[in-house]
């Protein structure tokens, strides 16, 4: 009230004083007659001037009496004296004409001033572009693309694989279109919903899923476009989003990649100091307190790096449920190839089971990369219809590569190869508990396979023996004890296999306790993935120098003994493993049937002396 006040003073003072100066300028205007210079002198000559006023410029000269318009006072533009004198010969009249150069004036300091404004502007505006910030008035504005109501595009008829996550937020779904049976017994729905998981298992498509369910506005930002390079810019665009939500509430509010936004507060950050980054998490922290849920307002966010998020962001009050989205499991992964080939044309007896248990640990997005790459491979060979060798081929192509028909192998290297892919194979195929081998080939792929060895496990584990942990690190070293058995040398094709092996077994050591010497702890705590962490320290318990070793000297105690039994497994099964290497040194590539009719003579350990049957 007082500042209007003020302001309606301020408008009456300027009001009167321009009343005044319009009063002092017509008054002036009524009493003065601008005359030629020779009229002026011809005044002075008749004696009606009283009084001489001279300037720079001009003449003043107030006469004895008012002339026939009424005026008391005359004014003329000064001329030179001598020049005058020479003009008042002729008897015509005469003035001076001062050329104005205001504007000329004018222009010389606005037109450098403006062209080194509107350079400046353009080459702002250009940077501005490149780095997304938008012009100067919208710097501030919030960027969230809004969906009104079923823009999306997305029900949860499109989602699948994710039962679990659709059932928590069908809930939150269910509040949006009736609020009022939610808060009947007094319950408020929660302000906030964090969809956890790893990337391409759905979590964006389950949002937007929400916002085509529930039919209301959805707010779709991601955390990296709050933070820029000026200063509060991030918290004006947190305030801006909130704004345009609340006026058009019911709303949903969805932050992409909220770990961009929320990093916990003080970690990796400036010394003594916050930073633009912290000044909009803190931004975002007051607005997720500063609104009532019950208007139908919710926030969904997502990351695949929970264990860096700002404690306070994860507290009750504000993102009070966290929905885990993990990749999914055999009858998942069918639900979303079922989603998938909707719009591809398969061929008849295609059995996406089997698809289905070949892409064990694939998300969402790799399951619709797969359904892609397999339509366009029966595209490139002119077939009708995609079938399941288009699947199988597209499930090479993801996990190990394109082949490359360029990179030719001499006849020793390609004999290597064989040998070693054959070991994989055999070994696999003799222990319990391992995966059935799918194929094995020799073609090169990707960055550096020179072959492939491809398992296909007939169901999702979760849970794993010792000795079925000693198997799978059997398996990867066999094609390094089929290397050394035949020609009692070892190559470079080993690396990646060796490091996994090694990988498994310092697991089995310092994760799982699996050694009785060194006693069941953990000496290695696994990184969290998920929630709940306790602190951000990275990286594992620090041990003595004597225990390093000893927890050393078990790993290699693992590796060592499983290698030996892999090399006493083929050496077993010689006669099968180089008629198998010989087959595949012919065919190059030997699927599933192949393999099972080349090794129907395979000798297995017996069960008894370490070994288990499959579970």
């Amino acid at each position: 009230m007082e500042q209007k006040t003020q302001w309606n003073l301020t408008y009456w003072l300027i009001a009167m004083l321009l009343l005044l100066l319009l009063q002092n300028w017509w008054q002036t205007a009524s009493s003065v007659e601008p005359v030629p210079y020779s009229a002026f002198e011809q005044a002075l000559k008749e004696g009606r001037v009283a009084e001489v006023l001279v300037s720079d410029k001009t003449l003043t000269g107030k006469l004895k009496s008012p002339d026939a318009k009424g005026k008391t006072v005359i004014v003329a533009t000064r001329v030179e004296p001598d020049l005058a004198a020479r003009l008042s010969q002729y008897g015509v009249p005469y003035a001076r004409v001062i050329e104005s150069t205001f504007l000329r004036d004018l222009l010389s300091w606005v037109l450098p001033a403006v062209a080194f404004f509107a350079v400046w502007f353009f080459l702002f505006r250009r940077f501005a572009e490149k780095q997304g910030m938008g012009g100067f008035m919208t710097i501030g504005k919030s960027r969230a693309k809004v969906y009104v109501e079923k823009d999306t595009g997305v029900t949860f008829a499109d989602v699948a694989g994710v039962d679990e996550a659709k059932a928590e937020l069908a809930e939150v779904v269910d509040f949006l279109k009736n609020p009022q049976e939610y808060g009947r017994l007094g319950a408020r729905i929660p302000k906030g919903v964090l969809l956890v998981g790893p990337p391409g298992t759905g979590k964006t498509l389950l949002a937007k899923a929400v916002a085509g369910e529930a039919a209301v506005p959805f707010f779709s930002i991601s955390g990296s476009e709050f933070v820029e390079m000026f200063v509060g810019v991030g918290a004006a665009r947190v305030r801006d989003l909130f704004e345009q939500a609340r006026e058009k509430a019911p709303a949903i509010i969805f932050i992409d990649e909220l770990d961009a936004l929320g990093r916990a507060r003080g970690a990796a950050g400036p010394i003594g100091g916050h930073d633009e980054r912290e000044q909009t998490l803190n931004q975002l922290l007051t607005e997720m307190d500063g609104f009532d849920s019950s208007v139908g307002l919710i926030i969904l966010a997502a990351t695949n790096r929970p264990e860096i998020l700002d404690p306070a962001l994860l507290r009750a009050g504000r993102f009070d449920r966290q929905v885990l989205v993990d990749r999914p499991d055999k009858q998942g992964r069918l639900a979303i190839l079922k989603v998938h080939v909707r719009k591809i044309k398969l061929a008849p007896g295609v059995d996406l089971e089997q698809v289905a248990a070949l892409t064990t640990g694939f998300s969402g997005a790799d399951l619709a990369n797969l359904a892609n790459e397999a339509a366009l491979m029966a595209t490139r060979r002119k077939a009708d219809a995609v079938t399941l060798a288009d699947f199988t081929a597209a499930v090479e192509r993801i996990v190990a590569g394109l082949e490359k028909k360029n990179r030719i192998l001499n006849d020793k290297e390609r004999e290597t190869v064989a040998y070693h892919e054959m070991g994989h194979a055999l070994v696999a195929l003799a222990l319990p508990g391992t995966d059935p081998v799918h194929k094995v080939s020799i073609i090169p792929r990707g960055i550096g396979a020179l072959g492939y060895t491809i398992q296909r496990p007939t169901e999702d584990r979760y849970l794993m023996t010792r000795q079925e942990l000693e198997n799978k690190i059997a398996v990867l070293l066999g094609g390094r004890a089929a290397e050394k058995l035949v020609f009692g040398e070892l190559t470079t094709g080993a690396a990646d296999d060796l490091a996994k092996a090694t990988d498994i077994a310092r697991d089995m050591i310092t994760r799982y306790g699996m050694d009785e010497d060194l006693g069941y702890i953990a000496y290695d705590a696994q990184r969290p993935r998920f929630l709940d962490v306790p602190d951000m320290v990275a990286g594992g318990c620090r041990v003595a120098e004597s225990t390093q070793a000893r927890i050393d000297a078990a790993v290699r105690g693992i590796v060592m003994n499983v290698f030996d039994r892999a090399i006493g497994l083929l050496a077993d099964n010689r006669a099968v493993l180089e008629r198998c290497a010989r087959e595949l040194l012919a065919r190059e590539t030997l699927d599933e049937s192949a393999i099972r009719e080349l090794t129907r003579d395979l000798r297995r350990p017996a069960l008894g002396s370490g070994e288990s049957s499959p579970t």
